[in-house]
């Protein structure tokens, strides 16, 4: 299927020139229209322009879900501007590394973040920083700006901008490396709007321009929602209903007062739900269809939740590098439990052999799960021999090992990187193995996540201490929270006198996780 070059902006303006008066965004109380949106979003990139801001420019969002978000991810868009996607909960030395990694001039932060950024902003290209704060009593800031200050220097229009769809950066989307440094992987405007044009082909019999509404609590910083809960969203029209965080009684009483028809999510949010005695008294029936990402959904879980409102769970499966969705499971076909599904039109994939990456295996074999497409990113920013890794004669080779049935479902069976996803966030042992080995009572240390029927996984550290060395769980726990996000940390702490290594002195953190299936 062939999808027409645009940029999300463009797709913007389609809707706002067809639905103008159409709620584009509902944070609590504020209602904006699709008019409202176009208008501030082009104000924000008129005071990006006055404060210096060209095209290319890297400008850092840190921000949790509010309307904000949206109004400043377009107007940078607009602007030309790279959408730098910054996790809110990061900590101080791993928001060092992104903003330095990216050059950032530019950063739009929440305000109880905010002394954060301001420690670091001498060590950073940062010059300009917009302050988000949802009470109405702001604090004066001596040095930076309000989000609204900021946003009512943009009277005139601002000036155009081209851009190249399929050469030109839109997006900076952060995700983990394999040397434990975040790499920022380029998505150009192609890729971004051209995923949101996917998903809508792919789910289009279910969806209907102007009628739905998105409930949208998984963040936004989170390319699994930039493009299933706010660009897809923007692109049918759909009403984007904010929350900030996932408080399951303000979910589900949003969703008894707004009514959603969409509900992407991650499975411990379904869980969560599911297993509250009164949801049902909610209105959870009102949501038609539930996007579930960034985890596998126990099977128990899908019947259940499906029972109590007739919507239909679709497992799906994407990728940072990929914009992020390049398979789910249909609607217009049989929906294969424990399979993430068919492509996406116009994603190509195969399973390679491990070995080589070189030669596709036969049905029902495994391998390493390839995928071609329009929506795959350029590369990864100002890191060569990752990107020639990672993107080779065209395919991206993603790092998870697969097998495809005779109907082309793809199941995902291990990863070859050793992410742990818990409660849906990617979490890559690397990073907590490095901060645990500046522990003065830690000699050797390795992370493995372990099945969890609520988060999906939990992170475990398992600890050899340096000789005359004491320590206790909970004192590495406590020291480990002061140094690393707060996802990232660690709930089992296990000593021992070694770890199993291989002959060339290699931790086997294959052999850690068999063992622990045993053990359950």
């Amino acid at each position: 299927m062939d999808f027409p070059i645009k940029t999300m902006p463009d797709i913007l303006k389609e809707t706002v020139d067809t639905i103008p008066d159409q709620v584009a965004i509902k944070f609590y109380e504020k209602e904006i229209s699709y008019r409202e949106l176009w208008s501030l979003s082009d104000k924000f990139t008129s005071s990006l322009q006055q404060s210096g801001v060209k095209k290319g420019d890297r400008t850092a969002i840190m921000l949790p879900n509010c309307s904000h978000y949206i109004i400043a991810y377009y107007g940078i868009l607009k602007a030309g501007s790279i959408v730098t996607q910054v996790n809110p909960m990061l900590l101080e030395k791993e928001l060092l590394h992104i903003l330095n990694d990216s050059g950032a001039q530019t950063i739009i932060v929440y305000e109880p973040l905010y002394p954060s950024v301001k420690a670091i902003a001498g060590q950073t290209a940062l010059e300009t920083i917009i302050v988000v704060s949802f009470e109405s009593d702001q604090r004066i800031l001596s040095e930076d700006q309000t989000f609204e200050d900021f946003i009512g220097k943009g009277g005139q229009a601002p000036e155009p901008v081209s851009i190249d769809p399929l050469e030109d950066i839109a997006v900076l989307q952060y995700t983990g490396g394999t040397t434990g440094r975040s790499k920022g992987a380029m998505l150009t405007h192609r890729n971004i709007a051209v995923n949101a044009q996917q998903s809508y082909a792919f789910f289009q019999n279910e969806l209907t321009f102007g009628m739905e509404s998105c409930l949208t609590v998984i963040p936004l910083f989170h390319v699994f929602a930039m493009t299933s809960c706010m660009n897809l969203s923007i692109l049918i029209g759909a009403n984007i209903i904010l929350l900030p965080r996932f408080d399951l009684d303000e979910v589900l009483n949003t969703i008894k007062t707004e009514q959603p028809t969409k509900f992407p999510g991650v499975p411990t949010m379904y869980i969560a739900l599911v297993n509250h005695p009164e949801a049902k008294n909610y209105g959870i029936d009102s949501i038609r269809i539930c996007i579930s990402g960034s985890a596998p959904m126990p099977i128990e879980t899908m019947k259940e939740f499906e029972r109590k409102t007739g919507a239909k769970i679709l497992e799906g499966f994407g990728l940072s590098e990929a914009s992020p969705v390049t398979h789910a499971n249909p609607v217009f076909a049989e929906r294969k439990t424990g399979s993430v599904g068919i492509g996406l039109p116009s994603t190509e994939y195969q399973v390679v052999d491990l070995a080589t990456g070189e030669s596709e295996v036969p049905t029902g074999e495994l391998g390493e799960l390839i995928i071609r497409g329009p929506q795959v990113m350029k590369g990864y920013w100002n890191m060569q021999e990752e990107t020639e890794h990672a993107l080779r004669n065209g395919w991206l080779y993603t790092g998870d090992i697969a097998k495809v049935d005779e109907d082309g479902y793809v199941y995902i069976v291990d990863r070859k990187k050793d992410m742990i996803i818990a409660s849906g966030y990617n979490v890559y042992p690397r990073d907590i193995e490095e901060v645990l080995y500046e522990h003065p009572a830690v000699q050797e240390a390795v992370v493995i996540g372990i099945p969890d029927a609520y988060r999906g996984e939990t992170i475990k550290a398992i600890v050899v201490k340096k000789a005359d060395h004491a320590v206790t769980e909970q004192e590495v726990i406590g020291w480990m929270k002061e140094r690393i996000a707060t996802y990232k940390v660690p709930a089992i702490v296990e000593f021992r006198e070694a770890l199993p290594k291989t002959q060339v002195g290699k931790i086997l953190r294959r052999a850690l996780r068999e063992e622990q299936a045993i053990r359950q």
